[in-house]
């Protein structure tokens, strides 16, 4: 009888659930390097969408205020400064995500601190910031920064003025421009720092801004680097500050 060879039939049936499952592998693996590509994009672009700071503009006395300059006697500056309502303090850092350069600035009003002036001299100056408080516009950059700084442990940052530096320009209603040198403790670790400050006498009391140039990595701080973005190794802590006497 004329048919199959032995074997042959055999042979086609093999061949057919194996590269039924040969299909269905490749069908898997591709999904899945499909899936992988669309969760990094989203990740990427969750990530751009959550930039904010490009707008932001650094501290500055009197920033959209036209009020006039305050004046007063020298010698009723004297004595302690109280940081007040109103204030805040936080960060500002560089960033380069696919290629492009933004700016992230975190903030905080949990600022608590004391100035001292004599004899028309900035002669001391202690400010603490709740590092755990400070925020963005987005809750998971807040959530990695707070790991980042190991708020947990260390949930304040401070600086303290080590000189004095005059300041008697503001009595007569100048916005007086100077560099205090200082200690600046984050996560622990202290470093001497340069603030370059910013004082004026307001109706109020007196107003501060300040920047402080920082080096993650002074402070045992790494730049996060997720592939699609890199966090500059250096940044910005920043205050603007009302002052009540």
């Amino acid at each position: 009888m004329a048919g199959t060879p032995d074997g042959a039939g055999s042979g086609a049936g093999v061949a057919g659930p194996r590269q039924g499952k040969g299909l269905r592998i490749a069908l898997i693996a591709g999904i899945a390097v499909v899936a992988a590509v669309l969760v990094v994009l989203g990740v990427t672009q969750l990530y751009a969408s959550m930039q904010t700071g490009d707008d932001v503009p650094a501290p500055a006395v009197g920033s959209g205020d036209d009020a006039p300059a305050v004046t007063r006697d020298l010698a009723e500056l004297d004595g302690d400064w109280s940081v007040a309502d109103g204030s805040e303090a936080g960060y500002r850092v560089d960033e380069v995500l696919n290629g492009t350069d933004v700016t992230v600035v975190g903030r905080t009003s949990q600022v608590t601190g004391t100035v001292t002036v004599s004899g028309g001299e900035l002669t001391a100056a202690d400010v603490e910031v709740d590092t755990a408080s400070i925020e963005t516009d987005e809750a998971a950059r807040d959530s990695q920064f707070q790991g980042i700084l190991s708020t947990t442990e260390y949930p304040a940052a401070t600086f303290s003025a080590t000189e004095a530096v005059d300041i008697s320009a503001v009595a007569d209603g100048e916005t007086v421009a100077v560099e205090v040198p200082g200690t600046m403790t984050i996560t622990g670790t202290s470093q001497d720092v340069t603030a370059e400050i910013e004082v004026r006498l307001t109706d109020a009391g007196a107003e501060l801004a300040a920047s402080i140039p920082v080096t993650f990595a002074d402070y045992g701080i790494e730049a996060p680097d997720l592939g699609f973005v890199t966090v500059e190794d250096d940044g910005f802590v920043e205050a603007q500050l009302s002052l009540a006497q």
